[in-house]
């Protein structure tokens, strides 16, 4: 299975390039992902729980970020065993080019399974990847992306428990 995909980011490539190198970033984007820790430079290794159709699994496993030209392009490969359900792995070429309203963020995904989960079929599986993808880069691109903390009210974030998007980029000043 492959997915293209592009989309637009309000921030610099630099503030996107420092995002996707970021553990926490990392592990607030993927959906189900207990745990993540590690490096850019020794991969990082993660703990995510799925649902595919009627299997479950708690998958282990590694990320690893290579061909990194920065802050341009990388691709993220990750291979996790989900025990007696099967194993996933998958890589995204992800590219980054500046735009008059920030950064032109654009991947390709691929993406494989095998044992238990393979027996689901393609349409199910293709159908899962592609939502997994797109959740990834939507929370992606929302962790990046928002108003200044100063262009928010102040009554308006006190009344607030969750997290507010961008706060990726308030941390770091972009």
């Amino acid at each position: 299975m492959q997915l293209t995909d592009v989309r637009d980011i309000a921030a610099s490539p630099e503030v996107v390039w420092a995002a996707i190198l970021d553990a926490d970033v990392l592990k607030e984007c993927l959906a189900g992902c207990e745990s993540m820790s590690g490096s850019p430079e020794a991969g990082f290794e993660a703990a995510v729980v799925q649902k595919v159709g009627p299997v479950k699994a708690r998958f282990t496993g590694v990320v690893s970020l290579t061909d990194m030209v920065p802050p341009r392009s990388l691709t993220l490969s990750g291979e996790g065993k989900g025990g007696a359900a099967g194993f996933a792995k998958g890589s995204a070429r992800v590219t980054m080019e500046p735009i008059e309203i920030g950064t032109r963020l654009s991947y390709t995904v691929e993406a494989h399974v095998g044992g238990k989960l393979a027996q689901l079929g393609s349409r199910i599986i293709d159908g899962f990847a592609k939502k997994m993808a797109d959740d990834f880069f939507t929370r992606f691109q929302a962790a990046v992306e928002a108003p200044d903390a100063d262009d928010v009210p102040d009554e308006k974030l006190a009344r607030s428990t969750e997290k507010k998007k961008g706060w990726f980029k308030r941390i770091i000043g972009g």
